[in-house]
């Protein structure tokens, strides 16, 4: 711990950190759930390189990632009580809640849709990582190539996609559980489970 918190409260990586994502950078991490690749949702460079990266199809959305509920909320409108119930009882967890966009969420994100994504881990490495970045939230999906499996581990994230990214974290003993998370849309009449994951409901 004494180390991540040497490496997070060091002013001048702090720096480096925000301007590499303000000039579209991407980078890699750990969450609870598999390992991640990031960038700020409105920096379309870095969105475009994700997708590059992974070589994914530009049909799959990204969803959103924070170290608070409130950080994401701006990014979403029409949140049905069903919603808050969720994020209330998984949040911070392996849940992700698809909900109506807001203007906040460029398009170039959702893959042209009105909806999308957004989840708060619960994993500590990845908060305090948020926390320092400006906005505080991260345009995410999973940190491998597509059609391969997701990066479990700090080694397989760094022989997966390790050269292309701008910075790879280490995880600092806070690793993940490799399972994905459960996925559901929420809407005003029910809940559907788009991806089952690690959370059941």
């Amino acid at each position: 711990m004494k180390e991540l918190e040497t490496i997070l409260s060091k002013n001048s990586f702090i720096k480096e950190l925000n301007e590499t994502l303000k000039n579209g950078g991407v980078i890699a991490f750990v969450t609870d759930t598999v390992w991640g690749l990031g960038c700020l949702p409105n920096s379309k460079k870095g969105v475009d390189k994700i997708y590059e990266i992974k070589g994914r199809d530009r049909s799959k959305p990204l969803i959103l990632m924070s170290d608070k509920k409130v950080n994401l909320i701006p990014y979403v409108k029409n949140v049905p009580e069903n919603a808050n119930k969720l994020m209330k009882e998984y949040f911070p967890g392996a849940l992700t809640v698809i909900l109506e966009k807001s203007e906040k969420t460029p398009l170039y994100i959702t893959s042209n849709k009105n909806t999308v994504g957004i989840r708060v881990p619960n994993n500590e490495f990845f908060k305090q990582l948020c926390s320092v970045i400006d906005g505080h939230v991260l345009a995410t999906t999973s940190a491998n190539l597509s059609n391969h499996p997701s990066s479990k581990t700090y080694n397989e994230a760094k022989q997966s996609i390790g050269e292309y990214v701008d910075i790879i974290f280490e995880d600092y003993g806070y690793t993940c559980k490799g399972i994905e998370s459960t996925v559901v849309l929420a809407t005003e009449e029910n809940i559907k489970i788009l991806r089952q994951g690690s959370i059941y409901i």
